[in-house]
């Protein structure tokens, strides 16, 4: 028996131990030489780093077992992995913010260059036909121009009033020019506008130029300036979100991932890779703008092809001058009917003692300026497209923001992918199958990478179950991004939101708004009626020179305000009247 016992106890002392443990690595170096390298290079104070391993009892994120790092360390570390982690959030988002900020930037000063190209041609063509004539009444004009970038702005009140009040004048100071021999008092303008402006249509001195006119610039600006509010919008929540703080368990997480391997001693160790995708995951799932991403960046496109197309903001800018033509030649050619049916319904103006007039002009001279002017104006005639001070036209821009967009529709879906790319973040995918940083040693990670849905992070192995709800700030950025959605699908219809009570049901296209037909451009055939919009809220307005009050009755449609009597045309107001006929596509 002794015989046996010794050797049994020789075979025992040369059989192997137990094989290495998750641990095993730390212990067989015992050293934290590398680690200390590793921190000093950054700043770390090596007085605060063990010259070997020690306990980690300590340890609230790190597996508590024999480690480099003190409490002090640990905590430093979770900052800066959770400050690189952000980092890499914000560099790869970076070109989306900027891609956003440009193309807000250059539509918007487009925009304005048209409507400012627009306002000067009107002014040097009517400065150089008459002068001090038309500076007296320039402010009719400029008016209206300032209320159209007022509304673009956002700082003014509807495109309506702007409109009305702008026809109103016109009205008022034209009057007085075709009627020399006659006085209006503030009762008798009055009249006129309530007359003008009546629901039936009865009074129309300008025919139907005022309400193209409304249909077009309408159209365009609402468009335009909902298209601006989205890019704007899209901007300020894609920059809040790429910077938004981290949950408690997803800095955690991120320590655990990149973090931990210092403490453990093997810093040179990468993590693997579907372990940061599990956390990049659980990070950035809840704070990402998916679904509603997608929806923004077709509303955003749809919504350039209709300013490009059927809503045209440069046609809509040149047709100011075409349809101020119009009405203004509707009205010399239908003054005596016009002048009748006010005359019957206010009555005779006051005449003025002791007046002169001026001889009429020769016929044939009337009617060359006439002919010359409605050359000038027929719309459609070829012109050079507005374009910025840099050159840049509308339909480049539009290429340019349907290239860069389809680039960033996938964009909060690609982001964990982008970050877990990074050399600290994870191992490099052709090294997948080498041996890499568990979250507890060495190894293989063996747990399955779940998708970005809320049902799949729900089995995330390395996130709580509380950290894959979507917190409340986030959910306000998607409202948010929402918003700008619906409002750009409403502008797609004509429609102004925020003058109007609508939803998503009613922005959806289930039809209403069709009557907006896509051939208007700029065509000589008149554009058929719009539905009628909601009435805004009753109001009065000063009127005119004479103090004659505007009273709004409904929108949608064309009303006017100020002073008409009978047309004893006189060649001062043919001059007057010509050069606005002159004003074409510029």
């Amino acid at each position: 028996m002794s015989a046996l016992r010794s050797l049994l106890l020789l075979l025992l002392s040369l059989c192997p131990g137990p094989g290495p443990g998750p641990g095993s690595e730390a212990k067989v170096t015992r050293s934290c030489v590398e680690t200390r390298q590793v921190l000093g290079a950054r700043g770390y104070s090596l007085s605060l780093l063990p010259p070997a391993l020690i306990s980690g009892e300590h340890l609230r994120i790190c597996p508590q077992e024999y480690t480099c790092c003190s409490s002090e360390i640990e905590q430093r570390l979770t900052w800066e992995t959770e400050t690189t982690f952000r980092g890499l959030v914000e560099e790869n988002g970076s070109f989306l913010v900027h891609t956003l900020a440009a193309r807000h930037r250059k539509f918007d000063e487009l925009f304005r260059e048209i409507l400012l190209s627009s306002e000067r041609s009107l002014a040097l063509l009517f400065h150089r036909s008459f002068g001090h004539l038309y500076s007296q009444h320039a402010p009719v004009f400029s008016g209206l121009f300032s209320r159209l970038r007022d509304y673009y702005e956002r700082s003014g009140e509807g495109l309506d009033d702007a409109l009305v009040d702008f026809w109103a004048q016109l009205l008022e100071r034209l009057f007085p020019l075709l009627h020399p021999q006659y006085t209006f008092s503030p009762d008798y303008l009055f009249c006129l506008t309530r007359l003008a402006s009546s629901a039936d249509d009865s009074l129309k001195p300008f025919g139907d130029a005022p309400h193209r006119l409304h249909l077009q610039i309408t159209r365009a600006l609402v468009a335009a300036r909902a298209f601006i509010q989205g890019l704007e919008t899209g901007r300020d929540v894609v920059s809040e979100t790429l910077k938004v703080p981290m949950s408690e368990g997803c800095r955690r997480a991120v320590m655990r991932l990149t973090g931990c391997p210092l403490c453990r001693g093997i810093p040179s160790l990468p993590p693997c890779r579907g372990f940061c995708l599990n956390v990049a995951n659980g990070c950035l799932h809840s704070q990402g703008l998916d679904p509603d991403w997608g929806s923004y960046l077709d509303g955003l496109l749809f919504l350039a092809e209709k300013l490009q197309g059927s809503f045209s903001f440069e046609l809509a800018a040149q047709s100011i001058g075409v349809r101020i033509s119009e009405a203004l030649m509707y009205l010399q050619e239908n003054s005596v009917a016009v002048s009748a049916q006010v005359f019957q319904q206010c009555g005779n103006p006051q005449r003025l003692q002791g007046r002169t007039r001026r001889a009429p002009a020769p016929r044939e001279e009337v009617g060359r300026l006439w002919t010359s002017a409605g050359a000038a104006g027929v719309p459609g005639t070829e012109e050079e497209r507005p374009t910025t001070a840099g050159g840049t036209s509308l339909n480049r821009l539009v290429w340019e923001l349907r290239e860069r967009l389809g680039r960033v529709r996938g964009f909060w879906a690609g982001l964990p992918l982008a970050v877990c790319g990074d050399s600290r973040m994870a191992a490099d995918i052709s090294q997948e199958a080498a041996p890499c940083w568990t979250g507890a040693g060495r190894g293989r990670y063996l747990s399955p990478v779940v998708g970005v849905s809320p049902s799949e992070q729900l089995d995330n192995p390395e996130m709580d179950k509380e950290d894959s709800s979507v917190d409340l700030q986030t959910r306000r950025r998607r409202l948010q991004l929402r918003a700008a959605t619906t409002r750009m699908r409403v502008a797609a219809l004509g429609r102004d939101l925020e003058l109007e009570d609508w939803d998503e049901e009613d922005a959806s296209g289930s039809g209403e708004g069709q009557h907006y037909a896509d051939d208007w451009m700029a065509g000589a055939a008149a554009v058929a009626p719009p539905a009628r919009l909601p009435r805004p809220p009753r109001r009065d307005v000063s009127g005119g020179k004479g103090g004659g009050v505007l009273v709004r009755h409904n929108q949608g449609r064309s009303r006017t305000g100020g002073t008409s009597v009978g047309f004893h045309t006189e060649p001062i107001l043919i001059l007057f009247l010509s050069a606005l006929a002159l004003l074409g596509p510029r």
